[in-house]
């Protein structure tokens, strides 16, 4: 049988989503791995990266909850109590404090994305397309709790300023390549000029007929079914739990707070204030960032 025609059938023996007030409430799991040895972390005892990677553990071990319909989904972080001392103590993790994730709305019929974003105290309102990825179905399933997911992978091309595919970049490589241009990494003051972000990633996704959904964590779309699974370079996005039909029905709220702007204009104004944080450290004036 081919996966279209099993897929088809396990939608055939699935729950009706005729229901104009159909809804479903989904928990996930995000954890990001970093790698320390790329971020000085060969200089470093196991015990100092031990400590760095528990300080990090709250900004790249997040829960999320999506609350989705046929074609709408808010998308956000599940509050919790901040662990004492988590990400103190860290130019990096201070950083990164300050770049908050907001709910993150997809519509999916009008193609629409949309997500609040604080950056440095400030309120943005970030609107962008849904990404179109070109899945390629593939025939291995595996099982998911309950549910019997089918696999899909995808190239995806990744935003310049997506800090979870944040790695160190290959300076001896490229200065074998180019010679002498290129600064030598150990005389630059400037982190952020010490990492880079690959241009594509294989996604691969495991989404199940038996929620017959289009929908998925984050930015993640455009299967035969809702997406349980994704691992995307080192991050991995897992489904721990599942609600269909709440008791209590939840609103799904287009996000409307801050200043709205493209994500190439957000991007351009995290850049500004990266190369206005490179130039404190540099002037060893650390922590105090303008604010216009």
């Amino acid at each position: 049988m081919s996966i279209k025609l099993c897929i088809a059938f396990i939608c055939c023996i699935s729950f009706t989503l005729s229901a104009q007030d159909f809804q479903g409430i989904a928990y996930y799991q995000s954890k990001t791995t970093i790698d320390m040895d790329g971020f000085g972390g060969r200089q470093m005892s196991e015990e100092q990266k031990r400590q760095i990677a528990e300080r990090m553990k709250s900004m790249f071990e997040k829960t999320y909850v999506l609350t989705f319909n046929r074609a709408e989904s808010i998308y956000r972080e599940e509050e919790k109590l901040e662990t004492p001392g988590a990400g103190g103590g860290m130019r990096f993790g201070g950083f990164m404090s300050s770049f908050t994730g907001g709910p993150q709305y997809k519509n999916v019929k009008e193609s629409q994305l949309l997500q609040e974003q604080e950056f440095f105290g400030k309120q943005f309102l970030v609107t962008d397309s849904l990404p179109a990825l070109k899945w390629t179905m593939e025939s291995e399933t595996k099982q998911i709790g309950q549910y019997l997911c089918f696999k899909a992978t995808a190239i995806k091309s990744v935003d310049e300023m997506d800090m979870t595919s944040f790695r160190r970049r290959d300076r001896d490589n490229e200065e074998k390549k180019e010679g002498d241009e290129k600064a030598d990494s150990s005389k630059t003051n400037n982190p952020i000029a010490e990492v880079e972000v690959p241009k594509q990633i294989i996604v691969t996704a495991w989404y199940t007929p038996q929620i017959p959904v289009n929908q998925g964590p984050g930015e993640y779309w455009g299967l035969p079914g809702l997406i349980l699974e994704v691992n995307a370079d080192r991050t991995t996005i897992l489904c721990s739990k599942i609600v269909i039909n709440p008791q209590e029905k939840q609103e799904i709220k287009m996000p409307s707070k801050g200043k709205k702007v493209t994500r190439d204009e957000y991007n351009a104004i995290m850049k500004e204030k990266i190369e206005e944080m490179r130039e404190n450290f540099g002037g060893r004036n650390r922590g105090n960032f303008r604010r216009n």
